[in-house]
């Protein structure tokens, strides 16, 4: 059984030195790299050689062999994509498509208009290459080229080392041409509807669903031909559960995307091509995929998508992949989160719980504002505030997060700390800031919120989240208000 999962964009020479510690560490008697050994390689013996400690740690890892680990890494790396380039590198070709494409890595969106004007200027660039055409919607032209050179339509070309198809998938370029028309000629010549690629090393792939359908966590725009273009992928065979099209539209309400992909088999066990590629265990399976849209649902309280989900047959006891929200259902989040129409949607359904205690459903209470019914339950027990702190003491960070501004009188009314943290060292005005919500913002600091408090993982003031969201006058603001006293 596989212990461990490897960690995003794994390193070869990184896991060469965890063999050699397990090496070592049975030369050394070292519990753990003796019950490594044992479960994994028996029987135990005083000492191994490097290759049996590689075969070790790579059945940890759920792999057969280091052979099997290192071909795996092998696929990782052929398959991953960076973007650090300069969006002015290369020729103008170069330099269109990067303008003209999200790559996730930047997010300007002046860039689309900045390519039509390159083009514009450039009118040669259109036909320079199948990509191009693709993007610019010459249908025409792209056809006889493909006829000229098939295998063009799966050849990695421009910036990004991406097929055409790919291109035109996540093309924003205002006012194309007939791009469905140069979809659907490039499907007619062969081209891979399930291409994509790995983000940075990541294993969850952008494909050319995802390009089409957008989003993300900056709320990249889909493409305005999406749910047609995904619908001509899909035809062609593409594979309806997507995952990181799915991770990427869990931000925002609209449904469009689940609801072509649903009629498309979303869901439901088939053929993964990328599964295959990078094993079941790199993978999430179609029912933790839309398990966890249901979680996402339900703490954010997007209760068509619920109910669009549930009407879809999607257990409302599901857990989903992801360990943000652990071993809860869907239910369980709905509630912690303080959504209590998804709670009800979720409960008429049938989702349980034999876990939520009644600091929880206080919390619930607190985090939907309902004044009234925090009152009524504190009347019958006074020391479920108390247990709520103890218990919950970043749920007023959670109440930023999830967009519950009218709960923070409440929470600090309920004795939360004003700058309490969650388990990364972020405070609510960190998030708020991030967020850009000035009136949150003044909240929290007329309570005695730090300005100067800095989190754990990039050791960052809410000043500097605010920058980073690209809110400079409230960075400014926040760096003038000083350390709270």
């Amino acid at each position: 059984m596989r212990r461990w999962s490897l960690p995003d964009n794994p390193d070869l020479e990184w896991l060469r030195k965890q063999a050699k510690r397990i090496r070592d560490g049975v030369a050394a008697r070292d519990p753990e790299a003796l019950g490594l050994l044992a479960e994994y390689d028996p029987p135990v013996a005083d000492a191994v050689s490097l290759a049996r400690a590689q075969r070790v740690l790579a059945r940890a890892f759920g792999f057969a062999d280091w052979a099997a680990l290192r071909a795996h890494l092998a696929t990782i790396e052929r398959l991953t994509r960076t973007f650090d380039e300069p969006t002015d590198a290369g020729t103008d070709a170069d330099r269109f498509l990067r303008l003209a494409c999200l790559d996730y890595a930047r997010h300007d969106p002046s860039a689309p208009a900045a390519a039509r004007d390159l083009l514009v200027g450039h009118p040669e660039i259109a036909t320079s290459g199948v990509a191009t055409l693709a993007v610019c919607g010459r249908t025409a032209e792209l056809a006889a080229a493909l006829d000229a050179d098939p295998d063009t339509a799966n050849a990695e070309t421009g910036p990004y080392r991406w097929p055409p198809l790919l291109y035109l998938a996540y093309a924003r370029l205002p006012d194309p041409g007939d791009v469905l028309g140069s979809t659907a000629t490039l499907l007619e010549h062969g081209a891979d509807p399930d291409a994509g690629f790995l983000w940075h090393g990541l294993t969850s792939p952008f494909t050319a669903l995802t390009g089409v359908f957008g989003g993300g966590e900056r709320a990249e725009p889909p493409h305005p031909d999406g749910p047609a273009i995904a619908r001509l992928l899909l035809r062609a065979g593409a594979d309806p559960n997507d995952n990181q099209t799915l991770y990427n539209r869990m931000f925002t309400p609209e449904n469009d995307f689940l609801e072509v992909l649903f009629a498309f088999g979303l869901g439901t066990d088939r053929p993964s091509p990328w599964r295959d590629r990078l094993g079941a265990d790199a993978y999430p399976t179609p029912a933790q995929m839309v398990g966890e849209q249901l979680r996402s649902a339900a703490e954010r309280g997007f209760t068509e998508r619920v109910a669009l989900l549930l009407a879809h047959g999607v257990d409302p006891d599901t857990t989903g992949y992801h360990p943000i929200h652990g071993d809860r259902n869907a239910y369980e989040v709905a509630v912690r989160s303080g959504q209590t129409a998804a709670a009800d949607l979720l409960a008429a359904a049938g989702g349980t719980s034999e876990r939520l205690g009644p600091a929880d459903r206080l919390l619930s209470a607190a985090l939907a504002a309902d004044g009234p019914a925090v009152r009524a339950q504190l009347a019958a027990d006074p020391s479920l505030a108390a247990t709520a702190r103890r218990e919950r003491p970043g749920a007023l960070v959670e109440a930023v997060q999830l967009g519950h501004d009218d709960a923070v009188p409440l929470l600090l009314e309920l004795g939360f700390p004003v700058d309490g943290q969650d388990r990364f060292g972020s405070t609510a005005l960190h998030e708020a800031a991030h967020a850009g919500r000035v009136d949150t913002v003044g909240v929290l600091l007329a309570a005695g919120a730090d300005p100067a408090v800095r989190e754990r993982r990039f050791d960052g003031t809410p000043a500097d989240w605010a920058a980073h969201a690209g809110h400079t006058e409230l960075a400014d603001r926040l760096r003038r208000q000083g350390p709270a006293s």
